[in-house]
Formats: C-alpha cells, sequence, structure tokens
C-alpha cells in the first residue's frame, strides 16, 4: 500500500494535473468512473509497472523474513552407565550452577571395586617390605658364603703344602678343591639371588603397584560416574527423577538442562534463496520479537550459511528421489545485536520479524563510480525507508495482531 501510494504520486497525480489545468477535464464530469480508465491510462499503467519494480526492488535489496528465532540449546542430562537412582538432590526448574550434582546412582558395585583396588595396592606394598627383608637376609647368606669359601680355601691351600711333603693322602686335597668349587657356586647363587631381590624391588613391584594405582583410578572414575553433575549453569527442566528409577543410556534421558546463555545473544533467520547473492555478513538489520513488542531491535549480519539445509542427504538404504528435495528451503542468516544488551527481554525461542538492508556506501565513495550507476545505488540505499517502515507499523499492530485478532 505504501508503495503504491508513493508511486501513484509520481505517476497518477501528475496526469491528473495534466488532464484537469491543461485540458480542462474534471472529476465528476469528463473524468468518471466509467471514464478514469481511458483519461488516466498512462498514470495508471505507469504506476502498476512502477510499483511492481519498486516492491521488486525493495523485497529483493532489503529482504524481510517472518523465520526468526532466538534458537537456544538444550544439554541432556544423561548419566554415563546405566543404573538405580540412589539419591535426587535437585528438583523441577531448579537453578543450578557448573559442576553441581544433580543426583547419585546406585554405587555399591563402584565401591567393591574402589575397595579391591586399594587391597591390591595394600598388597603390593607388603609384597615389598617382604623383598626388603629378603634383601637384608641376601646380604647375609652371601657373607656366609663368602666366609665358608674363604675357610675352604685355606684349608685347601694347607694341604696342598702338606701334599708336597706327603703328609696328606691325595684324596683329601681331592676333596677339599670340589669343597671349594661348590662353595664358589653357592656365592655364585648367593649373589644371583641377591640380583634377583633387587630387581624385584626395582622393577617388577613398581610395576605391580603402578598396574594397582591404574587400577584404583580407573575404580575412582567408575565410582564418580554415579553422582551425575551439571556440566554447564543452567536451569534443570522435565526432572521428573525419583529415587528407584532406572536410567538407560539409550532409552530414558533423566531431564533436560536449559543454559543460562542459551538463545539470548543471537537470533538466526531463514530468509529466501533468491537473497542468496545479497546477503552478506556486515548488513545491518533491525527486528521486531513478539515477546519484546513496540521495539526495534538493531541488528548486524554476523554470518551467512553457505548451504542450503533442505538439500542434505543423508546415506540410507533407498535411493532417493530428487523429487523429495524439491522443496526450497532457506537461506540460513545469523544476526547479533548492533548494541549490547539488543537482545534483553527477547525470550530463548521467541519468534521475530527481521529486515536486513542492503547498504552501497562503499560503492559510492568510489571516486570513478558512474552517474546512471550512482542515482541507481542511491535509489536502492533510498528505498529501504519504505521496509523500515513497514517494520514499524509491523511493531505496531504485532500485539494487536497476536492479542486481538488470533481468536483471545
Amino acid at each position: 500500500m505504501l508503495e503504491l501510494m508513493l508511486c501513484s504520486m509520481l505517476t497518477i497525480l501528475p496526469d491528473y494535473l495534466y488532464r484537469r489545468y491543461v485540458q480542462d477535464k474534471r472529476i465528476g464530469r469528463e473524468i468518471t468512473l466509467y471514464s478514469m480508465w481511458y483519461e488516466l491510462r498512462w498514470g495508471i499503467t505507469a504506476c502498476l509497472v512502477l510499483t511492481i519494480s519498486l516492491i521488486t526492488m525493495i523485497f529483493y535489496f532489503h529482504p524481510a523474513t517472518k523465520s526468526v528465532t532466538a534458537i537456544f540449546r538444550t544439554v541432556t542430562i544423561l548419566p554415563e552407565t546405566i543404573g538405580r537412582v540412589d539419591e535426587v538432590y535437585v528438583g523441577i526448574n531448579q537453578k543450578v550452577e557448573a559442576g553441581a550434582p544433580l543426583f547419585r546412582l546406585d554405587d555399591s558395585a563402584q565401591k567393591a571395586a574402589l575397595d579391591v583396588a586399594h587391597k591390591q595396592i595394600a598388597e603390593v606394598e607388603a609384597e615389598t617390605r617382604v623383598a626388603e627383608s629378603e634383601l637384608a637376609s641376601a646380604d647375609g647368606v652371601i657373607r656366609q658364603a663368602e666366609g665358608a669359601l674363604q675357610v675352604s680355601i685355606d684349608e685347601l691351600q694347607m694341604k696342598t703344602q702338606l701334599l708336597k711333603n706327603d703328609a696328606v693322602a691325595r684324596r683329601e686335597v681331592d676333596r677339599l678343591t670340589n669343597t671349594v668349587e661348590s662353595q664358589r657356586g653357592m656365592v655364585s647363587a648367593a649373589y644371583a639371588n641377591k640380583e634377583t631381590l633387587q630387581t624385584k624391588l626395582k622393577v617388577l613391584l613398581p610395576a605391580k603397584k603402578a598396574s594397582a594405582e591404574a587400577a584404583l583410578a580407573a575404580a575412582q572414575v567408575e565410582l564418580d560416574k554415579t553422582v551425575v553433575k551439571a556440566g554447564v549453569s543452567g536451569t534443570v527442566q522435565q526432572f521428573t527423577l525419583r529415587k528407584g528409577d532406572v536410567l538407560n543410556t539409550m532409552l530414558r534421558p533423566a531431564g533436560i538442562l536449559v543454559p543460562e546463555a542459551a538463545g539470548r545473544g543471537t537470533l538466526i533467520a531463514g530468509f529466501g534463496q533468491i537473497e542468496a547473492q545479497v546477503m552478506k555478513p556486515g548488513m545491518v538489520a533491525e527486528a521486531t520479537c513478539v515477546g519484546k513488542p513496540f521495539t526495534i531491535i538493531p541488528l548486524v549480519v554476523t554470518e551467512v550459511q553457505d548451504v542450503i539445509a533442505a538439500g542434505q542427504l543423508r546415506p540410507t538404504d533407498q535411493l532417493v528421489d530428487v523429487t523429495q528435495l524439491a522443496q526450497p528451503g532457506t537461506l540460513t542468516v545469523f544476526l547479533q545485536p548492533l548494541f549490547p544488551g539488543g537482545l534483553d527481554g527477547v525470550p530463548p525461542g521467541g519468534s521475530c520479524i527481521a529486515n536486513a538492508y542492503t547498504s552501497n556506501h562503499d560503492a559510492l565513495a568510489d571516486p570513478n563510480i558512474g552517474t546512471f550507476k550512482s542515482i541507481g545505488l542511491h535509489v536502492i540505499d533510498t528505498v529501504g525507508v519504505v521496509h523500515a517502515m513497514i517494520l514499524r507499523m509491523q511493531a505496531m499492530l504485532l500485539p494487536v495482531q497476536t492479542l486481538v485478532l488470533t481468536g483471545h
């Protein structure tokens, strides 16, 4: 309507003024309801053409959409294991901080595994103390074996001297020789036993203790999993969990956690695909929301999704017919407030109406721009005022339309 009125002032009005003051044709006499088309045919035709062109230019270079939502993501409350609820710490719609416990599952099996891991560590420590005692005993065995060997060597040397004087029998010397070799073997065995105990103390037992400590840490992790905590600060919704309920990570979630900052800093809009060449990051936009009536929120386009979600394809066991994807989708655009706190008061999930405005300021600042191009760009930037006026009219009528004209 605004476009038609504006265009009629540039076409029908001059045509009528020409007929009235140049041709002296008056309304009600020469210009009647039946002769209006013939008398004002040039102005009416030009008005229709100009109106259609103006509307097309406005909606193309300054696109609008009613598909605007403050989308927010929820966090599903789920335990990492299957179990029966033993204790619940929070209620419905309760605000929680990050890391606050929400509920606890039955942890008897996890506590038993943790106790076993503690006892395994104690067992390894006991083995370590026994091995240290055995190592001290091994030093005594070595000294004892070396002493016996030295006695046998001294006796052998004495008997060998006596054998030269035929004071002892050859068999006695041979027996002592065998005894010395046996004592040397005992000394070597004593040293080998000590080395074995040292290796056990330095390598085997530390490895067993590290393994037991790892089992303890794993058991502690499993025990910690029985206490489900809030990953982020937010509000607990749809949380009807009670003691005795059985939770399954695949089939039954415990509830939903809505983060504090969810949906409070960004609007996501769906513009028509025809605006794909016009929508660019950095464009100025405006929006009015149902949850914040009579308010125009200045925005800026921060990101334009480079794909259309309606055309996505997932591999399945059936071939997809292209006609199934023929439904046109929208161009997803992310809008953020131009000034801090611009979206304060807009509830997450609220619906809005948004306009985006094309700006040719940089192109007009080019000193080499042509005259006709400069005029055209000025016209494109100027007609955005019409869309801004329409948005403000929508902001004024939105509460009336919502509260009065929708069946309330």
